[in-house]
């Protein structure tokens, strides 16, 4: 009989960088486009400063909200699946750092601080020595604030050099090199 170690849990963190105060058509792409990410690699999703309207209060809610007014991820259905399994959850701002249950907070930037810098190999090996993984995104033009990029004790960019992408591309291709880098490594 082979041991397998137990894989740390991965988690897409989406830090609200639009407006706090009003859901935007941006902020139900993105977790449209988010939720099929994570059913399709095995990753937990949250968020963080979503301005969700006041009557929705949990996650299952938001979820099959989202999903009457999306035609993307299966109309929805993916972000209800996960959400259904509990793995969807939201948060308000962080103020004393990011939940602990989440695991090692990655930034992903496209401007990483050179001591906090880490290669994908490194966040790889987090998830298979069994620790967890908060990936964190800022959603918005300008990511996320100052205070949560000099926060962060681990920076991550995902392209070879530096370069600026799309918050829902960068999910991507975060979570598809991470998974398939975890997944080829653990047999």
């Amino acid at each position: 009989m082979s041991y397998q170690q137990r894989l740390g849990r991965g988690t897409i963190a989406i830090y609200n960088s639009y407006d706090p105060k009003s859901f935007r058509e941006a902020h139900r792409r993105i977790l449209a486009r988010a939720g099929p990410l994570a059913l399709a690699f095995d990753f937990n999703l949250a968020t963080f400063g979503f301005p969700f309207p006041p009557e929705l209060t949990q996650p299952q809610e938001i979820a099959d909200w989202v999903a009457t007014t999306t035609s993307i991820g299966e109309d929805g259905s993916y972000l209800k699946e996960i959400t259904a399994k509990g793995r969807f959850q939201t948060y308000p701002y962080p103020s004393k750092g990011f939940p602990p249950q989440l695991g090692e907070m990655v930034l992903t930037t496209c401007n990483p601080d050179k001591g906090k810098k880490r290669s994908v190999d490194e966040v790889a090996a987090i998830l298979l020595n069994g620790q967890s993984v908060c990936l964190v995104f800022g959603a918005g033009p300008k990511g996320v604030p100052k205070e949560i990029h000099d926060f962060a004790r681990n920076h991550m960019d995902i392209t070879f050099g530096e370069l600026s992408l799309e918050t829902c591309t960068a999910i991507g291709a975060c979570v598809a090199v991470l998974a398939h880098m975890v997944k080829a490594q653990h047999h």
